[in-house]
């Protein structure tokens, strides 16, 4: 699915075959989690192959690093132009790009000065698919935030996010739905959460959750449309009250959301203010707005 005997990758400082790339079965991310990511799409537009907003994940890939004591020796600027040489030696256009930054042997709870840094590419429909989503109110909760950088997208957070998805779809929905430390909506387990009620738009604030490029970018272009968009906490009683909701995601782009538990939402998705931004969306990243390359 994610690649093939002729599949290339970026490691270390060169491009090799992926079944040539030798991992220690002794690294501390495998162990223990210590490693950071992310996750882009490339986009096939009218000015050729562009990468969505590479430069902000890739300052965010350097903040999570940064947090975890990870000393990433690759510019911002030397890890687009790899992502675009990656693309281009595996003839990819439309395709999803995953940055991972892993450490070298070690068995005891600190950081190594041993740093590996891998770029792999392939073609990847969107996470969550096109229809209309069932979710679940989840079991689980969003970390503490203090006891972790719940902002940085680090390699052991994610056990999380695969609990909350299993306990959904194991239960007969698509996705789950995750609260915070104090009960609050948070979001999804690989996507932020917006409902809409009376013609605005509501999220979770930064400081409990992940802060999404997709999210930011959602919040720019209901802004420019002139929609009244509030970052507050909420409960989950508000959700059932809400018209719509949507997740949204580099993985996910933008995705409607049919219900929470057993509650439909009233507003046809169609004429909801997410169909509207999830329009918008599609015709920026398919035109090119929003790619800032070193060509």
């Amino acid at each position: 699915m994610y690649y093939n005997e002729n599949t290339t990758i970026f490691l270390n400082g060169q491009f090799v075959k992926v079944k040539d790339a030798p991992v220690s079965i002794y690294n501390q991310t495998m162990h223990y989690g210590n490693g950071v990511f992310e996750g882009i799409r490339a986009y096939d537009t009218p000015d050729g192959v562009r990468i969505f907003k590479a430069k902000e994940h890739y300052e965010r890939l350097h903040y999570s690093a940064e947090v975890m004591h990870i000393n990433l020796q690759y510019s911002v600027k030397e890890l687009e132009l790899i992502s675009y040489k990656l693309l281009e030696l595996n003839g990819l256009k439309d395709a999803y790009i995953r940055p991972l930054v892993y450490l070298g042997d070690n068995m005891s709870l600190t950081p190594t000065d041993e740093v590996h840094v891998v770029i792999m590419a392939w073609e990847w429909g969107k996470y969550l698919g096109d229809k209309l989503l069932r979710v679940m109110l989840s079991s689980f909760q969003r970390p503490n935030p203090k006891s972790c950088f719940v902002e940085a997208k680090v390699v052991g957070h994610y056990t999380n996010s695969i609990l909350a998805t299993t306990e959904a779809k194991s239960k007969g929905y698509d996705e789950a739905l995750l609260t915070d430390m104090n009960g609050y909506v948070a979001e999804g387990p690989g996507a932020n959460f917006f409902i809409e009620k009376d013609g605005k738009l509501f999220t979770a604030p930064l400081g409990n959750i992940l802060a999404g490029i997709t999210r930011q970018t959602v919040l720019e272009i209901g802004k420019e449309l002139g929609y009244e968009i509030e970052e507050k906490y909420f409960t989950p009683d508000e959700i059932f009250t809400a018209d719509s909701a949507f997740f949204c995601g580099t993985a996910a782009e933008v995705i409607g959301i049919e219900s929470v538990n057993e509650y439909k939402f009233p507003l046809d998705w169609e004429d909801s203010i997410g169909a509207v931004i999830q329009k918008k969306y599609k015709r920026r990243v398919a035109h090119n707005e929003y790619q800032n390359v070193y060509l």
